[in-house]
């Protein structure tokens, strides 16, 4: 697990072992998706997005940890807290590598045409697109939107003055101004970036959000 920088200092809060877990599994899934996607467009909005969140899996590791070493009292806590521990360190090492592709990008590295030609043969990619005022977008919650039915595009992440909502709920509403996390196939996400710029409509669903 990477060590907090100089000056800084991660606290314990007391929150589940299961509610750690699965955001520790949803945030590197979005940064595996996210530094190939930045690999691919050399996006350096999308590399930074991967850095950032990098720190976040660092802190819940983190606390992982001290959850794991608080539960050993006795062998069955230990070995709870072995598997626990394993669990974390693995996860923080699947964010450090999706990060350190990343920074490919920050730092200007090239990447051989094979790898990205080897990307693009997904049948899904994902890219961030902000929604402008006036958009179609604005105002309606991912229920209502029903995006992944009519474009076949899903919601992974909203970015919302600095703050970062993962897999938000289907009552979220979007707002003008909000970076859209998304994945989908290379027509939905295209789509979506076209709603979102103020887009009248979803072709492929024949009929307005």
């Amino acid at each position: 697990m990477a060590k907090p920088s100089p000056g800084s200092h991660m606290e314990y809060k007391a929150v589940s072992v299961r509610e750690l877990l699965t955001q520790m599994k949803n945030l590197s899934e979005l940064m595996i998706d996210l530094a190939y996607s930045a690999v691919m467009f050399e996006d350096r909005q999308l590399a930074e997005e991967v850095v950032k969140l990098e720190q976040r899996v660092n802190e819940m590791s983190y606390q992982l940890l001290l959850h794991a070493a608080m539960a050993a009292r006795g062998r069955w806590e230990a070995e709870l807290a072995s598997g626990v521990s394993q669990i974390a360190i693995a996860a923080d090492r699947i964010s450090n590598a999706a990060a350190d592709i990343a920074k490919t990008v920050l730092l200007g590295i090239p990447v051989s045409p094979a790898v990205k030609r080897a990307l693009r043969r997904s049948e899904e990619t994902v890219s961030m697109a902000k929604v402008e005022e006036g958009s179609k977008l604005v105002g309606k919650t991912l229920d209502e939107l029903s995006l992944e039915t009519k474009i076949g595009v899903d919601v992974m992440a909203v970015r919302r003055e600095g703050r970062l909502f993962i897999d938000p709920r289907g009552d979220f509403a979007l707002m003008p101004g909000d970076r859209v996390i998304i994945r989908g196939s290379y027509s939905g996400v295209e789509e979506f970036k076209s709603l979102a710029m103020g887009g009248l409509e979803c072709e492929h669903s024949g009929e307005g959000v």
